[in-house]
């Protein structure tokens, strides 16, 4: 699908990836529409063959609204969703939206008005967790402690002060950046499932970029509201973020040894030699003590206490699943030495294991209009 829209020039194009979002996609797009910003706007969006009524309802939305163009996403991820908007995109500026997402409505002017300003390439925003459902709101009050964090500083709490800014590692959401930036990097590598923007952070920070992210572009993010797929989640995010890894050492953090750590602390309960299994075993007593300490902890700021009492569980299951995605993800994609051991400290050993830069999987990637 195209729309056949000339070859208007815009300012900033607005890049939306969707799939089965007939429940949410009048409101994504209502709130794309809503962006307060000093120039024209276009909003790409990129359907990865939806069965449900979500074409039929972008396809009325785009005769209300000329700006809206939809385009069709064959390899259905969310990688060659972004290259597609990106190949079809005409403004200077591009921003990633996401459909479960609401942004404010300044966002766009934001995160131009930073980059003009230089020194930076890409700057985004916090997503901060609001919850619907009692597993949604346990999630998004899990993701307010340091266990569901982790070391990552992308999450906020509330959206921030205009002035505020601090640097990101890997762990980065959406942004905005300047189209033949992006172009220059070879747009997202469609071999990530998820992940994408990490591994292309990866890729600026490997060549010295800094990551600016303003507290004022905070974002409500919507948590998953069942165990099984906050599971599924986190299983990709471990894999994922592995792969990331072992292509771009520079992107793990200490922090992201514990979760892989806490599921191998738990087999060695079952199956190490004796000494190893007591000791193991005190280790799993402190983590349980932890996460239950967590959960009282968010009673301050829960809706409803029984969200709070659902908190340990919910860490425990995206420590889990992470962890199983992690150890899965060094079988099927190699594990990552030189990232293990530069979290280790161990930085000669890292140069030495080091991967060499490999070429960026986007065949979605045409050249611009």
């Amino acid at each position: 699908m195209g729309d056949g829209h000339g070859t208007e020039v815009v300012d900033c194009s607005v890049l939306m990836p969707v799939y089965n979002e007939e429940h949410h996609i009048v409101a994504s797009v209502a709130a794309m529409r809503r962006q307060e910003f000093p120039g024209t706007l276009e909003f790409v969006v990129v359907d990865g063959g939806s069965a449900d009524r979500t074409l039929e309802i972008l396809a009325a939305l785009a005769r209300e609204d000329p700006r809206i163009r939809v385009f069709d996403n064959p390899r259905r991820v969310t990688a060659s969703g972004l290259n597609v908007a990106l190949s079809h995109a005409r403004g200077r500026w591009v921003a990633r939206m996401d459909a479960h997402t609401e942004y404010p409505s300044d966002y766009v002017a934001l995160g131009v008005s930073r980059l003009g300003r230089g020194d930076t390439r890409w700057v985004s925003g916090p997503p901060i967790a609001t919850g619907h459902g009692p597993v949604s709101r346990a999630v998004a009050l899990a993701l307010r402690s340091m266990l569901g964090r982790g070391g990552s500083r992308k999450w906020a709490a509330e959206r921030g002060s205009r002035d505020a800014e601090y640097e990101l590692d890997a762990g980065v959401f959406a942004g905005v950046w300047e189209r033949e930036t992006v172009l220059a990097y070879g747009g997202w590598d469609e071999d990530w499932v998820r992940n994408q923007d990490s591994e292309m952070a990866g890729r600026f920070l490997a060549r010295g970029e800094r990551l600016i992210c303003l507290p004022a572009m905070a974002a409500e993010y919507t948590p998953r509201n069942s165990l099984p797929a906050l599971w599924r989640q986190y299983y990709q995010y471990g894999q994922y973020r592995e792969k990331t890894a072992a292509r771009h050492p520079q992107t793990m953090r200490r922090s992201h040894l514990l979760a892989p750590g806490v599921l191998l602390t738990l087999a060695a309960c079952v199956a190490a030699p004796r000494p190893v299994r007591r000791v193991a075993r005190g280790g799993i007593a402190v983590y349980v003590a932890a996460i239950a300490a967590a959960g009282v902890r968010a009673l301050a700021d829960a809706e409803d206490p029984r969200d709070a009492a659902l908190v340990p569980a919910v860490l425990a299951v995206m420590h889990l699943a992470h962890g199983a995605g992690t150890l899965t993800g060094a079988v099927r994609f190699g594990p990552p030495t030189a990232a293990v051991a530069g979290a280790l400290g161990l930085s000669g050993l890292a140069a030495r294991l080091a991967p060499p830069p490999a070429p960026v999987a986007a065949p979605s990637l045409r050249p611009s209009p």
